[in-house]
């Protein structure tokens, strides 16, 4: 297989949230929603793809210098200069793992006026182009992009990483022959939620029963007894049920005695909300060549995962070194390097999670197709319907069983679509 990109667009669609997103960095209250179209040729095929993600310039690019404002013109300004260059970007034709991985690469080292945007948000602006490039690929050959490793593939960007020299048939061996379809619905909980007025409506009214925990993580035992807290309340509102934890501090955490002082805290506490917490991610700073740290001990209680600081194939081997216990993938850092990442961790016996960026419409469909074929610990995060649900007024009720469910899991369509989904 191999594709050629001919050309590329964007638009830029406001997304206000219903209910503020607070993370480490601050809260985010509104989002630029970037959605690319990329037309490709196959031989004699051509077809046209669509991707799209959230600029989270809040998430991505904490810069206390600049604006929201600031931050999210010039990353509007970074996807417009990357669809006017994408054909250069992605070079000569191969196949579509190829070329989202010299995209990746591209656009790390890319020119950028008025500002210095992280690698992480550089990545992010690549990504729905990327998603657009397989979606187009799958929809001239009426295959699903997730079954473009059946065949041999040439991937010389990655596949030196390899134990057998062969980036494809690691993602081969990786992927599942039989996708699932159901996944459990996460819901993020804040410090400042209150749980009648926030929790409760997804607990009692939609059966979610898999909470994401947003900790301070500079206060150990203030974050464990709040996620006793919360286990305690969320299992009495589900009438006992088991409940689903993950805690992420977003980086604020000092470092892993920190962490383990937390996890210690929260066993000493409570042995259910313990046992129900899962993983933690990206407890401490992003750049982990400058931050490094030895998660063995952590890893020892529970896994813990890189997340942000993952933005490029050197981090993969540096964050085993450290001890992470794997990787919380994200489809905004690109759809093949997601890829590439949860072969690598597989190869390895490391975990791999996929977690959001509040994705709606088509980067959830896209997000929910990845975690369909690729094992992960948690299955898939779709914040949307929490913070953002008339992001996907355009995909209901048609969908409604992926994009707003109301019994506490996630519904694939039985019919998986050719591409990556944008045709649904």
């Amino acid at each position: 297989m191999v594709a050629e990109v001919r050309e590329a667009s964007v638009e830029f669609l406001h997304q206000p949230f219903v209910q503020p997103l607070v993370i480490s960095s601050g809260a985010i209250t509104e989002i630029t929603e970037a959605r690319a179209t990329v037309r490709v040729r196959l031989g004699a095929r051509e077809a046209v793809g669509v991707g799209s993600i959230y600029l989270s310039d809040l998430w991505a690019w904490p810069d206390p210098n600049l604006s929201h404002r600031e931050r999210d013109g010039i990353l509007r300004r970074l996807c417009t200069d990357l669809a006017r260059q994408l054909p250069q970007c992605t070079g000569d034709p191969a196949h579509p793992l190829e070329l989202g991985m010299r995209l990746h690469e591209a656009v790390l080292g890319l020119p950028i006026d008025g500002g210095a945007p992280t690698a992480l948000a550089r990545a992010m602006c690549a990504s729905p182009f990327d998603a657009a490039i397989h979606d187009a690929a799958g929809r001239a050959l009426g295959l699903c992009a997730m079954d473009f490793y059946e065949d041999p593939v040439q991937a010389p960007s990655v596949d030196g990483l390899f134990s057998k020299g062969n980036a494809g048939e690691a993602i081969a061996r990786l992927l599942r022959q039989e996708p699932i379809r159901t996944f459990d619905a996460w819901l993020v909980v804040g410090d400042r939620d209150d749980f009648e007025r926030d929790v409760a409506p997804w607990v009692r009214g939609r059966r979610y029963r898999a909470i994401k925990l947003k900790i301070h993580g500079r206060d150990p035992e203030a974050d464990a007894r709040r996620t006793v807290e919360v286990h305690d309340a969320v299992r009495a509102m589900a009438g006992g049920a088991h409940i689903r934890l993950t805690a992420d501090s977003n980086g604020a955490t000092p470092g892993p005695d920190a962490a383990v002082e937390y996890l210690e805290r929260v066993r000493a506490l409570d042995s259910a909300a313990y046992n129900a917490l899962e993983y933690i991610e990206q407890p401490t700073g992003r750049d982990i060549t400058a931050e490094a740290h030895d998660w063995r001990a952590v890893a020892a209680l529970k896994p813990v995962l890189l997340d942000e600081g993952l933005t490029d194939t050197h981090a993969l081997s540096l964050a085993e070194e450290q001890g992470w216990s794997g990787f919380a993938l994200k489809t905004c850092k690109g759809h093949s390097f997601a890829l590439v990442s949860a072969a690598w961790a597989a190869e390895r016996g490391m975990s791999v999670a996929l977690q959001d960026l509040t994705n709606p419409g088509l980067s959830a469909i896209h997000a929910a197709l990845f975690a369909a074929f690729v094992p992960t610990i948690n299955g898939v995060e779709l914040n949307a319907a929490q913070f953002t649900p008339a992001a996907n007024a355009e995909w209901l009720p048609r969908l409604a069983g992926l994009l707003a469910p109301e019994d506490g899991t996630h519904r694939l369509p039985v019919d998986i679509p050719a591409g990556l989904g944008g045709s649904l």
